[in-house]
């Protein structure tokens, strides 16, 4: 199934942001640290082109700690950049975020005057509004479990020289790799109604198997590795009671409960992306660059 979700607000949303550049002294952009590559919007690197960028890897709890930080040290090599961590035991305050874009606008020696105007975007469902209401110290953005709840740019008063414009979560027309769209659809980026559960469950559970079998079998109580990919689906739905009286797996329901576990961190921590080597090493991609 070829994942790509996206929907008029979207469009409106970048015309938006491209307008907004002018006066924009630094870009936040929100990644979700368990898929940093897959979650930064190269539409959104186009639009805010040389713009001081802070990176944030956001739900970093959620993420293997060792990989967060080798992410962050990543970003922080790039030019014009920086990266701070915010999860469970690290969480983001309003000066710690402001000390950062101080240290962008001098090390990128930008000449502006304040008030300095701060545009933070990512991709939906990121937890970009959850962030804001943390480190604005107060409930000023609009949150949910689904994508797409934020529709309209607001501007938010942090002191008395910054401020913020909180934007819209913003996909991208088409997904050139497909795998990115996959992997944005096991964290919850794309709305539940424009992919199919068992699809999305599938990639997950193969991925999983593969690569974190004593987290699976742990969470599910499994003794014995499965061969394959419907065989561990048919355990999970056997121990949590989705076959049907008549012995049939009833594989969305199966499906549903392996995302959820995922989503949640109910499973455990996974980084389903690692860092390239940093940009200094010739020859090598440089994901989230200029």
């Amino acid at each position: 199934m070829a994942i790509n979700w996206y929907p008029g607000h979207m469009f409106k949303a970048k015309k938006e942001l491209a307008n907004a550049m002018s006066g924009t002294a630094v870009f936040i952009e929100v990644l979700d640290a368990r898929t940093p590559y897959s979650s930064s919007n190269p539409m959104i690197r186009e639009i805010r082109g040389y713009i001081p960028c802070l990176r944030i890897l956001n739900k970093a709890d959620l993420a293997d700690s060792k990989i967060n930080l080798r992410w962050q040290e990543y970003f922080n090599s790039l030019p014009g950049g920086a990266c701070l961590i915010n999860g469970l035991d690290k969480k983001l305050s309003t000066e710690s975020v402001l000390t950062a874009c101080r240290k962008l606008l001098k090390s990128n020696k930008v000449t502006m005057k304040p008030p300095f105007q701060v545009v933070i975007a990512g991709v939906p469902n990121v937890g970009k509004s959850t962030l804001i209401n943390q480190f604005a110290d107060r409930k000023v953005a609009k949150t949910g479990n689904e994508p797409a709840v934020t529709k309209g740019q607001q501007r938010i008063k942090l002191d008395l020289e910054w401020y913020l414009l909180d934007t819209p979560g913003l996909l991208w027309p088409k997904f050139e790799d497909q795998e990115v769209g996959y992997r944005l659809a096991c964290t919850g980026t794309i709305r539940n109604t424009a992919v199919e559960a068992e699809d999305i469950a599938w990639f997950a559970a193969e991925l999983l198997l593969r690569d974190y079998w004593p987290a699976l079998s742990q969470r599910y109580g499994l003794d014995l590795k499965p061969d394959q990919t419907e065989d561990l689906l048919q355990a999970i739905a056997s121990v949590r009671g989705c076959i049907s009286k008549r012995g049939k797996v009833d594989w969305h329901k199966t499906s549903e409960v392996l995302l959820n576990d995922f989503r949640s961190g109910k499973l455990g921590k996974f980084s389903l992306e690692k860092p390239p080597p940093l940009p200094s090493t010739p020859n090598q991609p440089v994901p989230g660059s200029h």
